[in-house]
């Protein structure tokens, strides 16, 4: 009978000598040239010789290595490789550790992966923020696929009446979170977050509860007086602002402007894709007054920014137009001055409504307009902004309309 337990604790200390020292029955003790020692288990499967590592000699004591050979022999008499069987308990682990993935977890990921394709950095500050503010508390640490609904609406309910717009945006986020991991495939079913069809059958519409507050804007009307005071302020912010009025543009489309994208001489500015709110190139047919004001303009070296800022090498603020036009008309917005805009379009003009949505850079989702708008009606747009430049430069009569001629010919 082949002799056992060979090797003893004072033996081990004293070995010294690279090698294999067997303690019978497979179990051997393996000494490194470096010196290390360390469990070996050997064994024959399949008319092959393998060997399976039990550990380190400075974590598993010689009882310890002996008690896992052990159960390594009787996984082996019950016809189970034990070298296999630890792969796949190993595999099993790390597939329950990627189960239990939280929400906390997965919405960090989104936002990693997504952080830079969202231009607005006040939108990419929210995000994070209103997570953690309203989400995290509920179910941040809890296993995304266990989210129901009721841990959804114990989230968003308490808000959705004193706070009706943010409770919406966080609704909507916790959904985008939920559709990843489902994507990702730590969650499975249906989206607990989804309103349509869902949670629009639990809470109230956001216009039930709380009216739409939209951007104060100035009567038509008054756009020509506004201008001329406008006209009259110096400084950066009431040039930014007159351009920007002048061009119907948002203001980060302002205030983001190089001289790179302005072509004075064809009377263009081109704003690129990733300043725009659609994603989408936008090109701006500029008036004489917009060329005018521009030709004006001092340009600093070493600043491309069109309106630069205080601080060297930057743009201006993005409160600076807006506290103009607190201190000239309490109440208004800057972005206002857009639906100034596409008012006097609509009842002083003949243009046509896609045209005008055109001019504002709006993203059209009804198909069959969406297909009569392939190009941008750089043309008949320019006799628009030229349209609107004069207006702004004079008092408008009551009744003054573009001639429905003149806005064909454009």
């Amino acid at each position: 009978m082949a002799k056992i337990n060979k090797l003893t604790d004072q033996g081990i200390r004293a070995l010294s000598k690279p090698g294999l020292y067997g303690d019978g029955l497979g179990l051997y003790l393996q000494v490194s040239s470096f010196g290390t020692k360390s469990w070996l288990f050997r064994f024959m499967r399949d008319g092959k010789a393998r060997k399976m590592g039990l550990g380190a000699l400075h974590t598993i004591s010689l009882k310890a290595a002996r008690q896992k050979a052990q159960e390594c022999r009787i996984k082996l008499d019950a016809g189970v490789d034990p070298i296999e069987d630890r792969k796949a308990a190993q595999l099993a682990r790390r597939a329950e550790a990627v189960a239990v993935m939280t929400f906390r977890q997965c919405a960090e990921k989104y936002i990693d992966a997504h952080r830079s394709t969202w231009k607005n950095p006040k939108h990419a500050a929210q995000w994070p923020a209103t997570l953690k503010t309203y989400v995290y508390p509920v179910f941040g640490d809890l296993s995304v696929k266990d989210i129901d609904v009721g841990l959804v609406l114990k989230a968003i309910e308490g808000i959705w009446k004193t706070k009706p717009e943010t409770a919406s945006r966080v609704r909507g986020r916790i959904e985008t979170v939920l559709d990843w991991a489902a994507a990702r495939k730590y969650r499975d079913g249906e989206n607990p977050a989804r309103w349509r069809g869902h949670l629009d059958k639990l809470l109230p519409a956001r216009s039930k509860v709380a009216k739409v507050k939209h951007h104060e804007a100035l009567p038509y009307r008054e756009i020509a007086s506004f201008m001329t005071e406008a006209r009259e302020k110096e400084g950066i912010s009431a040039r930014a602002l007159e351009f920007t009025i002048l061009n119907a543009v948002r203001t980060n489309e302002t205030i983001g402007a190089k001289w790179p994208e302005i072509d004075i001489d064809a009377g263009m500015w081109t704003i690129p894709p990733e300043r725009m709110k659609g994603g989408r190139e936008h090109r701006v047919p500029l008036s004489e007054a917009s060329i005018a004001l521009l030709k004006a303009l001092p340009r600093i070296k070493g600043n491309p920014h069109v309106f630069p800022g205080a601080q060297e090498g930057k743009s201006l603020s993005n409160m600076a137009m807006l506290e103009l036009v607190r201190g000239m008309r309490p109440g208004l917005t800057v972005h206002g001055f857009r639906s100034t805009f596409r008012d006097w379009a609509a009842e002083q003009t003949a243009y046509p409504n896609e045209m005008v949505e055109m001019a504002l850079a709006h993203i059209v989702s009804d198909k069959t307009e969406a297909a009569y708008r392939r190009g941008d009606m750089l043309d008949r747009r320019r006799r628009l902004m030229k349209d609107w430049a004069e207006f702004c430069a004079q008092s408008a009569r009551s009744g003054d309309v573009v001639s429905l001629r003149s806005a064909i010919d454009a």
